[in-house]
């Protein structure tokens, strides 16, 4: 669906219908006149012209695994003109035998030569394209199981042929209990640039916009992460917007706190961030996957 803008940033006008009778779309992205979806099981791809008719829907790409425990595709067009996606694991914890699973293959923009990317990335729902250097990032969801407080939540730089270690090795250097009991268990492991509470689910992230100023100056140079919520934690966490400071595109600071409330004191949630994205001005979109809304969130001068 397409959201086209109101009158004000309080309402978004009638929404418009760009395709019907998707698998489970989770993910898109628009290049070169062309709509990418992410479904349960392919990548889909339809010409998309200024008025928002669609063209016949296309499946390039059709090998993806179906369903698991994680069943969110995510679809990216990196700088290189190539499509990325990223299939999280099917369990918690276990050996993989589709090398899809858990993590990141690259293809052509019609959808030939795919291969393997990255692997070792248990759940990576959100990529983004950093700004500053071109180098995709991604958020990937850690382990269940091992207490309130490990393994934590990371954001990795990804790399071609890169090992981010599960399931045998989590956040970089914390060897799994269950399938990370070799000494080298995290050799070669690709280090995590940032690592976050735990069990917080951080799903979609956003740079914020180079040339974008609607924010004040020093929340612009920033990444900003939705955390979906915990579920495997004594004291739930997350169900917020966090922002990572920046400087010439590399962390500068640990993730704080940008937009939170959605948390009752009860632990439980009101409603659940998922999808960021900013508009061409520099105010952002957060979608929510428990009441089904759309905010929007700028900065009042």
């Amino acid at each position: 669906m397409a959201l086209p803008p109101g009158n004000s940033p309080l309402h978004a006008a009638t929404p418009i219908v760009i395709a019907r009778n998707l698998n489970s779309p989770t993910s898109l992205v628009m290049h070169d006149g062309y709509l990418y979806v992410a479904e349960g099981s392919s990548i889909a791809r339809m010409a998309l012209g200024n008025d928002l008719q669609a063209g016949p829907v296309q499946r390039i790409i059709t090998d993806l695994p179906l369903g698991g425990q994680h069943w969110t595709r995510t679809v990216l067009i990196g700088p290189d003109n190539h499509i990325y996606v990223s299939v999280g694991s099917s369990c918690n914890v276990c050996i993989e035998t589709d090398p899809h699973r858990a993590a990141i293959w690259v293809y052509n923009l019609d959808g030939s030569g795919g291969r393997l990317f990255a692997k070792g990335l248990r759940n990576a729902v959100g990529m983004a394209v950093n700004p500053w250097n071109e180098q995709i990032w991604a958020d990937v969801n850690g382990r269940d199981y091992l207490g309130d407080n490990e393994p934590p939540e990371t954001v990795y730089a990804l790399v071609d042929q890169g090992d981010y270690g599960w399931p045998r090795c989590n956040a970089g250097s914390l060897h799994d209990p269950q399938f990370g009991q070799a000494p080298g268990a995290c050799d070669g492991v690709q280090k995590p640039l940032i690592t976050m509470q735990a069990h917080s689910a951080p799903l979609g992230l956003a740079f914020y916009p180079l040339d974008a100023s609607q924010f004040p100056a020093s929340y612009r140079n920033s990444l900003y992460i939705a955390f979906h919520g915990s579920w495997n934690r004594s004291i739930p966490t997350g169900d917020k917007i966090v922002r990572i400071p920046l400087s010439n595109g590399n962390v500068a600071g640990p993730a704080e706190d940008f937009l939170t409330g959605w948390m009752n004191g009860d632990g439980s949630y009101r409603d659940r961030p998922v999808g960021i994205t900013f508009a061409p001005d520099g105010s952002m979109f957060i979608s929510s996957d428990q009441d089904g809304l759309i905010y929007h969130v700028w900065y009042a001068k």
